[in-house]
């Protein structure tokens, strides 16, 4: 096929109501322990959402979290940025999207703990939980996910 007959195809699906092809997401960085299993299905998710996703595992995550503003009461078990803001545990893709979109003056969003049926903790249980955007000396409720 020519390239203007594809082009011509391309902008047939687009008049079509189909979408004519789908927009890479921006790359990622996520650290993650070297023994934890759900945070490779989390990167998994990202992957199947679009995400360009580099991952670095490292025993150091503390220092990891510490360095990008993530307090105690934040921690999950794997830490990520795009775009300049901080992703803490088990966010939902469509979320981080939401945060792109509107860019709030923010450090990032968490998903404090280890929630089942948040992606990479899908287990067969599901319970609700929370996704928090938070800055310096505040956390607001960004979403709440029921099951």
């Amino acid at each position: 096929m020519k390239r203007r007959d594809f082009l011509v195809f391309l902008a047939g699906l687009h008049l079509t109501g189909l979408p004519a092809a789908t927009a890479a997401q921006p790359r990622m960085k996520v650290w993650k322990s070297p023994t934890c299993g759900c945070c490779g299905a989390w990167v998994d998710h990202m992957r199947t959402a679009g995400f360009a996703v580099d991952v670095t595992v490292t025993d150091a995550m503390d220092a990891v979290k510490s360095r990008l503003g993530v307090t105690p009461s934040l921690a999950s078990c794997h830490t990520g940025e795009v775009e300049g803001y901080v992703l803490e545990g088990h966010v939902p893709a469509d979320a981080i999207k939401r945060l792109l979109k509107e860019r709030p003056q923010a450090i990032g969003l968490a998903v404090p703990g280890m929630p089942q049926g948040a992606p990479g903790m899908e287990t067969g249980a599901v319970e609700p939980y929370d996704i928090l955007l938070f800055a310096p000396g505040r956390t607001i409720l960004f979403e709440r996910r029921q099951p």
